[in-house]
């Protein structure tokens, strides 16, 4: 992390005025890195993780470690936009219950997005491995508190670590912890492409437990969140493989894990309880989904709405004209936040897929990641379709890393002689 060069240690480390020398970055990268594992425990608010956040957004101001770019101008312009929608669609509605704090917990998301595309702009080899890793440790904490609850490893494991049934672990939602081990399990799949005995190792053990834990929790959205960006990062690996060696690899990779995983389903549907609820999970012709008040009724309704209400309704405000909420965090964008924050909205999440693109395909030395970190948000954004991701913390940390990566690989210039992709962090 430091030069060589005394010289520039000094520069990029400081002395305080005792004379004592202070390292900044390692301070930085380890405040990062517990902030990160505090993501994984989200059943309260504040939860670990805001408070981590204010620390670590506190650390680096403190130390130097905030710069921002003008290449980032056009994130802020964006953000600011959409959280002004959703302030001025909030002020007829602000004294109604939880209205305040859900705007004010937008404007905070927007900043975390913010804070990590500067991390991830600078010392971007290193900080890029400190939070696949302190991500990976996270979503495997998680993961291993929703098996104990749902294997009730310890009395009154199932009440505390499942809902309905369904794996949640630290979580409040399934349908939230699910999404959340995804990155951790596509960085866990480079191991196996790039080859490497200890690391498929411990890969392989990684991976596991993080797609049982997926699996139990028996959430339609993730399940196919997971599909979608697992073949979204295959995809990108195999067309910026170096090498004939490295795609076939791919390839063999590719058809032994899906043997793998058809094996470990059907040892989990081989339990009655879990075969159940799995048939049950995987329909979508639940009687939630379909109706005129169904989720896809009320989208096809609510988008009407949206078309005649330049204002739209205020922020939680949809369960008052219908029996359940958005479940489209497109939709719930322009419902919440009006014409201005929808259209911001939608121009945030697509601006970031094309600089995320650009990230995944520049040639730097955390491409792999890069490319992992692409997918997953690609995953994620098809997802925000049939759930509201809007205050889903990893999204806007996964957005503000590609911000941050398309910066970094844009100021790096490319190797003269570029090495096989392998992978960060497993």
């Amino acid at each position: 992390m430091i030069a060589a060069n005394p010289a520039r240690n000094v520069a990029a480390a400081g002395y305080g005025t005792a004379g004592w020398l202070v390292d900044r970055e390692a301070l930085r990268l380890r405040v990062l890195f517990l902030m990160l594992v505090g993501s994984a425990f989200v059943f309260a608010e504040p939860s670990p993780y805001e408070i981590g956040a204010l620390v670590a957004i506190g650390c680096f101001a403190a130390t130097g470690g905030l710069r921002l770019r003008a290449a980032f101008m056009p994130l802020v312009l964006i953000l600011v936009v959409y959280c002004l929608g959703l302030t001025l669609s909030a002020i007829p509605v602000l004294g109604a219950k939880k209205v305040a704090s859900w705007v004010a917990v937008s404007w905070y998301l927007a900043v975390t997005m913010v804070f990590f595309a500067i991390v991830a702009a600078e010392n971007t080899a290193a900080r890029m491995d400190v939070v696949v890793r302190a991500w990976t440790l996270a979503a495997v904490i998680a993961a291993l508190a929703g098996l104990a609850g749902y294997f009730r490893a310890f009395p009154g494991a199932f009440d505390l670590l499942t809902l309905y049934g369904r794996a949640k672990g630290t979580f409040n939602d399934p349908n939230v912890f699910g999404p959340f081990l995804i990155l951790p399990m596509l960085t866990a799949m480079q191991a196996f492409y790039a080859g490497g005995r200890v690391q498929i190792l411990r890969a392989g053990a990684v991976f596991a437990v993080l797609l049982v834990a997926l699996l139990l929790s028996f959430s339609r959205g993730a399940w196919i969140h997971f599909a979608l960006s697992a073949a979204v990062m295959t995809g990108l690996l195999f067309l910026t493989a170096q090498t004939r060696a490295d795609r076939l690899r791919i390839l063999v990779v590719v058809t032994a894990g899906l043997v793998l995983m058809a094996a470990l389903l059907a040892v989990l549907l081989s339990i009655d309880k879990v075969a159940d609820l799995m048939k049950e999970r995987a329909s979508f012709n639940q009687s939630y989904d379909h109706g005129p008040m169904g989720r896809f009724g009320r989208h096809a309704y609510g988008w009407q709405m949206a078309l005649d209400l330049p204002m739209g309704i205020g922020p939680l405000q949809f369960t008052r004209f219908f029996p359940e909420d958005v479940h489209n965090v497109y939709l719930n964008a322009f419902m919440s936040g009006g014409w201005t924050a929808g259209i911001a909205y939608h121009v945030l999440v697509g601006l970031t897929l094309f600089v995320g693109l650009l990230a995944a395909f520049r040639r730097t030395p955390w491409q792999p990641a890069a490319i992992a970190v692409f997918a997953t948000f690609c995953g994620l954004a098809f997802e925000g379709k049939i759930i509201d991701t809007d205050h889903w913390r990893h999204f806007w940390a996964l957005g503000g890393l590609l911000w941050g990566l398309a910066v970094a690989g844009g100021l790096q210039p490319p190797p003269k002689r570029p090495k096989s992709p392998g992978t960060v962090g497993v």
